[in-house]
């Protein structure tokens, strides 16, 4: 089914009433070449195949995939992420074209980073949550908290329910304590300490 959302229209599979419960329906937004009005199920199955695995590379032995993200296509090779000039390239980019992207200078800014990819609204905080790869793992974030997936997630096929699950056995634990406040109140205990003792000493010498 061709439908229209809250960030845009996209195509959505309806699994039968038999499929399993662990079963999850793949979704992708439409090219903003498309309309709900034109896009046919060739188009439609050719989305569902996003994020897609272009191939692997060779020197690293990194897995290489196209994604389509806040910011536009992109390519994805372990936490190094690659802006690319068109949409239509996501279905047809190959192995060897992806390879040569990667092997120019990575450009500064926000083209450059990990865009991540946005899954809907996570129900409690009502910010939009959005699966990214960071330095322990992928994990998803509404922007006020981060949840690590679980062995035995899929990032592809992630849901916005399971990421509000996520999210909430982490909201469950309450705010991560910052290094810094920590470091203030060390400091602090010292001047304090430092101000006594010097007081201590100037009461002696009065006396």
């Amino acid at each position: 089914m061709a439908k229209n959302g809250r960030y845009g229209p996209y195509v959505t599979e309806l699994l039968p009433e038999d499929a399993p419960k662990s079963a999850k329906p793949r979704t992708s937004s439409l090219f903003k070449s498309m309309s709900l009005d034109t896009v046919t199920l060739d188009d439609a199955l050719r989305l569902l195949t996003l994020p897609r695995v272009v191939g692997v590379d060779p020197e690293s032995g990194d897995e290489i995939t196209a994604q389509n993200g806040r910011y536009g296509p992109y390519l994805k090779k372990g936490t190094d992420s690659r802006s690319i000039d068109s949409e239509e390239k996501l279905l047809t980019i190959t192995l060897e074209e992806a390879l040569a992207i990667y092997a120019q200078p990575k450009q500064r800014g926000r083209a450059a980073a990990d865009p991540g990819r946005e899954i809907g609204k996570d129900p409690v905080s009502g910010n939009t949550v959005t699966l990214k790869s960071g330095r322990f793992g992928t994990y998803v974030t509404d922007g006020e908290y981060n949840a690590t997936l679980r062995q035995g997630d899929d990032e592809a096929s992630l849901t916005i329910e399971r990421a509000a699950e996520l999210l909430a056995e982490r909201r469950a634990k309450g705010p991560a304590k910052k290094a810094a406040k920590k470091g203030a109140k060390k400091a602090t205990a010292k001047k304090s300490t430092a101000k006594k003792t010097t007081a201590k000493k100037t009461t002696a010498k009065k006396s």
